[in-house]
Formats: C-alpha cells, sequence, structure tokens
C-alpha cells in the first residue's frame, strides 16, 4: 500500500496571480533575483516564499550593513489582496540594524497607507527590497531615527491593557515611581504617590533589545541578559539579578491579588545618551502573588531558580502614551497658535466666538486663562457654542472653565467679573493677552481704558463677526506701547472698508443690522442674535485666532479683515495697519 502525498495547499487568487509574477519577474532578472525553493503554505493560510538576491555589487560604506554576495529571504504572500507582503530573514544577522524589526523582519514601509499601493503587485514589494538593501549598504538610514522605537522596532501592546501616561523626565538609573489609577483605561506615572492608592513600580534600565522584550518572563528575563543581540543566551533560571531583584523588592510591598506593574528603560542604539524609550509591563495577580511568596522566604537579591509557573507566566504590555517633552514634538510647533504657549490669557466674552477661541488657545499651550462671562448656558446655544447639556443652568464662565480643565491638567482657569469691575484694571499690566469677544459697549470702553494706561503689557485684541452668515471676521489689535483707543483702531478701519469699493462684502461689519439679519431665538422680550452655525463660527474663530496667533510675536495695531472660502468673498483676508496721524 503506498502512501499518498498530502494534497498541495489551494492558493488563493492574490497569491496566485503574486507567485505569477513573482515567477516571471525571478525569470527575467536572473541571476539577481531567483526563487531558491517551493513555497510553503501555513495553517493561517500565508504562502512563503524562499527568494535570493545578488547584493554583492551593491555600493558598502562605513557603518552600512555588511552583505554577502546573494542574501536569503522569506517573502510571505498574504491570502487577501489588500494585504501587505511581508520580508524576513532566515537568519539574525541584521538585528539592530535600522529598519529591522525583531531581529529578521524588515521594515521596507515606513508608513504603508501612504506608500504601498495594494494594486501595484509583487514588482513593487522586490523593487523596495532592493532599495532597502542599497539604502542599507550604503549606510543612509538614520539610525537615531530609523528605529522608531530600540525594542524589536515593533509596538508592544496587550489588548486589553490600561494605558500608562508618562510626562515627567526618567534617568538612566534604576528608579522607584508610582502609577496612579487615573481611569479605567489610564495610569498615570509620577515620581511621587498621588494618592494612597498608588501603585509602587520600579524603572528598570536596560540595553537595546533589538529581538523584543518577549512575552514571558523567562523570555523577558533573558532577553535582557544577552549580550550580543545576534546572538542571545538561551533560556536559563540564572535570571537577570537586577530586574527580579527589582520586581520582587516591589511585589513585597504589595497586597496579596494585585498584579506586579513595571516599566522598562531601553537605551536607543544608536543615542545611548539620549533619554531612553520606555515599556510598561505587567505580571497578573496570580504571578505576582507567586513572586511575593518566594521573595518571602528568601532575600529578593537572591532569587535563584523560578518556578515553571513563573518563568512561563504572561507579561501583559500596557501602551504608554510617552509625553515627556524631551522625546516628544508639539503637532502644533510650527504653527501660529505656537506663540499662545505660556501666556496669561484673559477672554471677556464666551459666547459663540469666545468660547471656541478659549479652547484653542488652551489646547496651544496657554498656561493661565481668565474668563469672563455672567451669562447662562441654555439649551438653544447649543446649536453653535462650546457647550453641553450638562452645563445648562450654568454660568457661562464657570461651565466653559470646567469643560477645559478636562483637556488640560496642567492649566490655571480662573472666573472673572466682567468689565467695568475695578479689579481687572491690572489685566493689561499682568496678562499676555486679553481678548474681548462679547458685543458690549461698555467693554469696548473699559478696553479704551487700559489702552491708554503708560506701562500696558497685554496685546489688546477684539473679535466680532457679522449678523447674517457668520462668515465674516474682524479682528482689531492694540499693540504694547500704542495707546490709541481701539475703538478708534475700530473706526479708523471701518472708514477705509466703506471707502474701498473692493471691500464692499465687508461693509457689513460697520453697518447697523438691516431687518432680517438679526433673529430672535424665542418669542416674547429676548435678545436679538446672529445668524450661524458651530460650523461657521468655528471656522469664523478659529481663523481669527490664527491671524492673533501670528501678530503675537511682533504685534501691530490695525484690523485684519477674514471670510470663509465658501461665501465667495474676495479678498478672504486683508490686514489694515493703524498709522497715527
Amino acid at each position: 500500500m503506498s502512501k499518498r502525498k498530502p494534497p498541495a495547499a489551494r492558493l488563493s487568487p492574490s497569491q496566485r496571480r503574486l507567485l505569477e509574477q513573482l515567477t516571471a519577474l525571478a525569470t527575467a532578472h536572473d541571476p539577481d533575483l531567483c526563487i531558491a525553493g517551493r513555497p510553503r503554505t501555513d495553517a493561517d493560510g500565508l504562502v512563503t516564499v524562499p527568494i535570493s538576491v545578488r547584493t554583492g555589487g551593491m555600493p558598502h560604506a562605513p557603518g552600512g550593513l555588511q552583505l554577502k554576495e546573494s542574501e536569503d529571504f522569506l517573502l510571505t504572500l498574504p491570502a487577501t489582496p489588500m494585504t501587505l507582503p511581508q520580508v524576513r530573514t532566515p537568519h539574525i544577522r541584521f538585528a539592530g540594524a535600522p529598519h529591522v524589526l525583531q531581529g529578521n523582519r524588515l521594515c521596507l514601509y515606513l508608513d504603508p497607507t501612504r506608500e504601498w499601493d495594494p494594486t501595484a503587485g509583487i514588482t513593487a514589494v522586490v523593487n523596495r527590497l532592493w532599495q532597502w538593501l542599497t539604502d542599507a549598504a550604503a549606510g543612509t538610514f538614520d539610525p537615531a531615527t530609523a528605529l522608531y522605537h530600540p525594542v524589536g522596532g515593533v509596538l508592544h501592546h496587550t489588548p486589553g491593557t490600561p494605558t500608562v501616561v508618562v510626562r515627567e523626565p526618567l534617568s538612566h538609573r534604576p528608579a522607584v515611581a508610582w502609577l496612579h489609577q487615573r481611569t479605567p483605561e489610564r495610569l498615570d506615572l509620577t515620581s511621587t504617590p498621588a494618592d494612597s492608592h498608588s501603585y509602587r513600580t520600579p524603572i528598570l534600565p536596560v540595553n537595546t533589545l533589538p529581538l523584543g522584550a518577549g512575552s514571558t518572563l523567562a523570555e523577558l528575563l533573558t532577553l535582557t541578559h544577552s549580550t550580543a543581540a545576534h546572538d542571545p543566551k538561551p533560556a536559563t533560571d540564572a535570571a537577570t539579578p537586577a530586574l527580579l531583584t527589582a520586581l520582587a523588592a516591589s511585589a513585597l510591598r504589595h497586597p496579596e491579588g494585585a498584579a506586579q506593574h513595571f516599566i522598562l528603560a531601553v537605551r536607543h542604539p544608536a543615542t545611548p545618551a539620549a533619554p531612553p524609550f520606555l515599556l510598561a509591563g505587567r505580571l497578573q495577580p496570580q504571578a505576582g502573588d507567586t513572586l511575593r511568596r518566594l521573595a518571602r522566604r528568601t532575600i529578593p537579591s537572591r532569587l535563584g531558580s523560578l518556578p515553571d509557573d513563573l518563568r512561563h507566566a504572561p507579561i501583559e504590555w500596557c501602551y504608554l502614551s510617552d509625553e515627556r517633552p524631551e522625546v516628544t514634538t508639539r503637532r502644533d510647533a510650527l504653527r501660529p497658535v505656537r506663540t499662545f504657549q505660556n501666556r496669561h490669557i484673559h477672554i471677556w466674552g464666551c459666547g459663540g466666538l469666545g468660547s471656541w477661541a478659549a479652547e484653542m488657545v488652551a489646547r496651544a499651550g496657554a498656561s493661565s486663562l481668565t474668563l469672563s462671562d455672567p451669562g447662562r448656558v441654555t439649551g438653544g446655544l447649543l446649536v453653535r457654542q462650546n457647550y453641553a447639556e450638562h452645563h445648562i443652568g450654568m454660568t457661562k464662565a464657570t461651565a466653559l472653565a470646567s469643560y477645559l480643565r478636562t483637556i488640560r491638567d496642567d492649566i490655571r482657569i480662573d472666573t472673572a467679573a466682567p468689565p467695568p469691575d475695578p479689579a481687572l484694571l491690572t489685566a493689561a499690566g499682568q496678562a499676555d493677552l486679553i481678548i474681548d469677544a462679547t458685543v458690549s459697549i461698555t467693554t469696548g470702553r473699559f478696553l479704551d481704558l487700559l489702552a491708554q494706561q503708560p506701562h500696558r503689557k497685554a496685546v489688546l485684541a477684539q473679535l466680532a463677526t457679522d449678523s447674517l452668515t457668520a462668515s465674516l471676521g474682524v479682528l482689531t489689535i492694540a499693540a504694547p506701547g500704542h495707546h490709541t483707543p481701539l475703538s478708534t483702531i475700530d473706526h479708523s478701519a471701518g472708514e477705509h472698508v466703506l471707502d474701498d469699493p473692493s471691500l464692499e462684502a465687508y461693509h457689513a461689519l460697520w453697518a447697523e443690522p438691516a431687518p432680517g439679519d438679526e433673529l430672535r431665538p424665542t418669542r416674547g422680550c429676548s435678545t436679538p442674535t446672529f445668524h450661524g452655525s458651530a460650523a461657521d463660527l468655528i471656522a469664523t474663530t478659529a481663523t481669527l485666532v490664527n491671524l492673533l496667533g501670528t501678530q503675537m510675536r511682533h504685534p501691530i495695531s490695525g484690523t485684519h479683515l477674514c471670510a470663509q472660502p465658501h461665501t465667495g468673498i474676495v479678498p478672504t483676508q486683508r490686514f489694515i495697519p493703524h498709522t497715527i496721524a
């Protein structure tokens, strides 16, 4: 009775097409590209094809990857056409090199969503491999930035774990920090305990981990104990002393049933003096209890062999939101609003313009906000102002302050009585910027008084929009050292606009509202207000805030005009400087 060969695994249509393309490509480019063996299909339906690429002729530069005359690779073809093919090496000789993940997977595409086209076929992938090898041999990868982190080049994250937020600087030396549970999904790492429930957490410096950090305690101890990236020592009961000692000592301080957290501070291979990359891991409560029992029997530093259930205990990796200033760049670093960072800002009027402006400058990094608006939040305002259902009944300033505090922990927010409260007379000498977003004549006259103070520090600004659409904006600025009242600057700009036919669309900003330009939101004696949606107000406010941001470094007294693109108005922006007669 003869043995039958197992039936060949069926290829998906996309795998068959990619394999046909690869065969044709290898035939056309032999011997530079060869298929070095039969394709293999695994249980997940992935097809792996051994290939060989002739690399001996590639120019080599000092510091570049040392390549042999030819190099072997494993090309994995996914079952679906929308999934990126992967390229691995059958060895870990390249471990630690830039753009090598977990020792043997090549990072051909830094951002596949923008760099890889699923319709381009296998030729594009092979061309990308060839370019990767050329750049690696020539040493053109920047090792300081090529690895987006030095732990195998991949994200370590276990689904279901909370995010650990880090904002304080950390040193390369062993240390202790505390994890404070902010929400079920968030833990904050702090240098001092936030409360009695904070977790004592060891911070353990380790060298680069080009093969990753593993998924069990035994794997982690082995990988951190390795001295050579390409020749890791085999797993052994002789665990890494410093790591195990720190874990055991920390576990002793926690009650039974508590998980054991830890932070790894990993040196970057190219820039060892730079701030370390951080990994946050934890052992489940059962493993933590086992570690506690062992540590009670012997001094933690003398722990030797570990029981199998602890050695093979899984490590859960928490997503780590690293927000340390030394390792992050603000996403608005080059934008106009950057000038609001670390500024003390007053916002008078927290309605359609002021409520959105307050959020924008808060997100931009203002250190302190003072809000003033005695009006109350009602349900009708939610159509266009920066409030929610639970704010109804609160004063606008109080409601907005409570909301902005949920955006940032480090911002100081106060509320103040509206002008002409005498307490605000000192505001121009203390604040960096005062924004009037009211339509109050009294507030305008009060700002005129502040503008004429001899040693005024603050930039004074008024924001307004048109009554009919809320799609036009006007920003009037009085720079420090310029004592002309804001009302005078505004009046001068209005005369200029009304005399300029090319600015006819902006005349409405200085004209009294025509019948129907305003609306009464409710029947009875309700105050007339302007038309406009949240989309209109947010867009107009954002434009005005950006224009104000451009002025904050070197303020010039004058008036900015702007119109939203959907209005069709040209010019969409104009600055009218104020000249002193």
